[in-house]
């Protein structure tokens, strides 16, 4: 890649950049819906294909493990992170519904599937999101250009204009972070609304019991 391409890649992301930030705030409802429903008992399940796979997976490690302050964990599961289960479905009932079986074996009406791709045209998540649904989950996406068969799929979307897959993958991991701030903004207002704020330590403690 020669240097003009190089900048080519910045200017493409800088204009992808000034129309994704219409999609904020529905990004931040995203993660402050979340954190209530996580709150509440309800969990997450991800899943995407290859570079969506990463982003997806990424996620799902900010909310168990933790995005800056301490909190207590989540539950958040990254579909294609199970090999065996994946390899296990792909081989006894095709590629296409190596997620829409672990979306049926995981998920639970009020659960919130979010689906990663760049394509919006994946088979494999299409079939998800139509168990996500049929069992009662919410199905939230973010997808590359719309319109696209996911973005039809799926109760939201947040698409990415633009021209290829680098662009909005490297989107993608903006928009996982702010969902993840905005996540965590909610948990801290709902601790201090209730008063207390247990850390990691008096969690572990609490569970002992």
């Amino acid at each position: 890649m020669t240097l003009t391409q190089h900048g080519r890649h910045c200017d493409d992301l800088v204009a992808a950049l000034t129309a994704f930030r219409r999609s904020c705030p529905r990004v931040h409802r995203w993660g402050a819906e979340l954190a209530g429903r996580l709150g509440g008992g309800a969990r997450l399940l991800v899943a995407g294909n290859g570079g969506s796979a990463a982003q997806a997976q990424h996620l799902t490690a900010e909310l168990v493990g933790r995005y800056r302050d301490d909190r207590p964990p989540f539950s958040a599961l990254a579909l294609h992170a199970d090999t065996s289960s994946t390899t296990a479905i792909a081989n006894d009932y095709g590629v296409q519904e190596v997620f829409a079986r672990q979306t049926c074996a995981h998920g639970r009406p009020g659960d919130v599937l979010m689906l990663l791709s760049t394509s919006g045209a994946s088979a494999n998540l299409l079939s998800a999101a139509a168990e996500a649904r049929r069992i009662g989950m919410s199905v939230w996406a973010l997808t590359g250009p719309a319109p696209n068969p996911l973005e039809a799929a799926c109760d939201e979307a947040v698409c990415v204009d633009a021209p290829v897959s680098a662009t909005v993958q490297e989107l993608h991991l903006v928009a996982v972070h702010m969902l993840c701030e905005a996540f965590d903004q909610a948990c801290e207002e709902g601790a201090t609304r209730s008063g207390h704020r247990p850390g990691a330590q008096e969690a572990v403690e609490e569970g002992a019991l």
